[in-house]
């Protein structure tokens, strides 16, 4: 992952660069203040997946490309 912070707003993409929707919502530990998961909006704007930092392969000023495809990830 690089330096970049993820925003709200920002899209995000799967490994094969599916786009599954925006950064909905950041979820921060309460303890070190550091985002612990992200909430993505699909594009169906019904549901929502979660990633963690771990699973962030790339950061651009506007994109987030997780390092999962779209089965694979945390869904509600």
């Amino acid at each position: 992952m690089t330096g970049m912070e993820i925003q709200y707003g920002m899209s995000v993409t799967d490994k094969n660069n599916k786009s599954l929707g925006k950064v909905d919502h950041i979820v921060m530990d309460a303890w070190s203040g550091e985002p612990r998961k992200y909430m993505v909006r699909l594009d169906d704007d019904v549901s929502a997946v979660y990633f963690t930092p771990e699973n962030v392969a790339e950061v651009t000023k506007k994109t987030v490309r997780l390092n999962l495809a779209a089965e694979e990830i945390e869904r509600t």
